[in-house]
């Protein structure tokens, strides 16, 4: 008999590598950004943790799964007008206080059976979501599948919508204790919930650097403080009412001589050439307008302040470079519940038009020690080992088998709400 025959299909004993799934939403910047956050500490993580050396991380957007294609950046984009109020209702009240959501396997069933295909295909080893579509999503492939395997939830802000599939998540990754005490009246059980932060980006690791070097690099003066203007991302339309605020005070940034301020449009081109134009018109020397970034983290960590609009990720990282926090505008939805967050620590300020704005700045450019004192405050949000904190969390869900029930739709009354709205 020839001993090098080809086996059967049944004799392979190959085994394929498994698959950790991380799903975002391409709803602003944020979840992306946290999804790949997550994916680059597998990465760094192989082998250990109970990580498979061999995992295949795969960093998927939900809506490319979608029966119906939209434009999450611009569905998202539309709130930020005369319609703020209602997204700030919806986010804020609808589902968050009694009546609750559970999960369900609607949405699978009439918008993502190509998700469906791809969990019979892939198989995979945990999923991560980011977003409360991509949880749902999970949520309805896994009942639709019959294949097993564990969700877990990042929030990436300082509050929970009511949204997330609270009964059916296997995990819940929040960034604070205030978030954890939202889950528990929502019947969210103890084991399910744990306290990691927000994951970012890697570069935010608390290891020595030269911060001169750095302000060379870019160009900017060493014995100043250095404020950054966070005032761009890939859509304008979130920046609006922000960047109104921050034009109105450029007559008055030459009186603070002891800062330096530079500008960030990101990927916005028309808008960093107008700030050129503008700034070089005023002849204002103590500002400075920097195209896109990609070493973000080693310029937050080298400045001094940060003023911004209050966005999960944004802020986040913020805390981690320990860079001190001016939030500006008056903020909705989850933006609100961050501001709040983000005060009542005392790890940011918060002005909330361009006259405040500028007497605070006023008073920071007079009292700098008051920066200081944010930094106290932050460090009691500061978590910049979160990503590594929820792969562990991750692999340890993997272990559990648990028992599941099948919902077309859930709903149910909750507790009394820890907070009120």
């Amino acid at each position: 008999m020839d001993e090098k025959r080809a086996m059967a299909p049944w004799q392979n004993t190959a085994t394929p590598a498994p698959v950790i799934t991380i799903m975002h939403a391409s709803v602003g910047s944020g979840h992306k950004a946290a999804a790949n956050a997550v994916a680059q500490a597998i990465d760094r993580m192989r082998g250990t943790n109970n990580v498979p050396s061999n995992v295949i991380v795969e960093v998927l957007d939900v809506l490319d799964f979608g029966r119906i294609k939209f434009d999450g950046n611009k569905t998202a984009a539309s709130f930020t007008g005369a319609t703020r109020p209602i997204y700030d209702i919806t986010w804020r009240y609808t589902l968050t206080g009694r009546l609750l959501w559970g999960g369900g396997s609607a949405w699978s069933r009439i918008m993502f059976p190509a998700f469906n295909d791809y969990v019979r295909e892939k198989r995979p080893l945990a999923l991560i979501c980011t977003h409360i579509t991509a949880a749902n999503v999970a949520v309805g492939a896994r009942m639709m599948t019959d294949i097993d395997y564990p969700i877990v939830c990042i929030p990436t802000d300082y509050e929970i919508e009511g949204l997330w599939p609270h009964k059916e998540a296997d995990m819940f990754c929040v960034a604070t204790e205030f978030m954890a005490e939202t889950l528990r009246p929502r019947k969210v059980p103890e084991a399910n919930i744990t306290i990691t932060g927000i994951p970012v980006r890697g570069g935010f690791e608390d290891e020595p650097f030269d911060r001169n070097a750095v302000l060379e690099q870019f160009g900017l003066p060493v014995n100043k403080k250095i404020v950054l203007v966070l005032a761009g991302a890939s859509l304008p339309q979130p920046y609006v009412r922000f960047r109104m605020a921050i034009e109105q005070t450029l007559p008055y940034l030459r009186r603070f001589v002891d800062m330096h301020f530079v500008f960030l449009p990101g990927k916005d081109h028309e808008y960093a050439r107008n700030l050129k134009a503008l700034f070089s018109g005023m002849k204002l020397e103590n500002a400075t307008v920097l195209d896109y970034v990609s070493d973000m983290a080693s310029l937050m960590r080298a400045s001094n302040l940060a003023i911004l609009k209050s966005g999960g990720l944004t802020v986040t990282e913020c805390l981690c470079a320990h860079l001190p926090m001016l939030l500006v505008g008056k903020s909705y939805g989850q933006e609100k519940a961050n501001t709040v967050m983000l005060t009542s620590f005392g790890a940011s300020l918060h002005a909330t038009t361009a006259r405040e704005l500028v007497l605070t700045l006023e008073r920071i450019h007079r009292h700098p020690e008051a920066l200081d004192a944010l930094l106290i405050g932050a460090n009691a949000l500061r978590k910049p080992n979160a990503a590594e904190d929820i792969v562990r969390a991750t692999m340890g869900q993997t272990k559990i088998k648990r028992r599941r029930q099948k919902h077309f739709l859930e709903f149910y009354w909750g507790e009394k709400p820890a907070h009120t709205r």
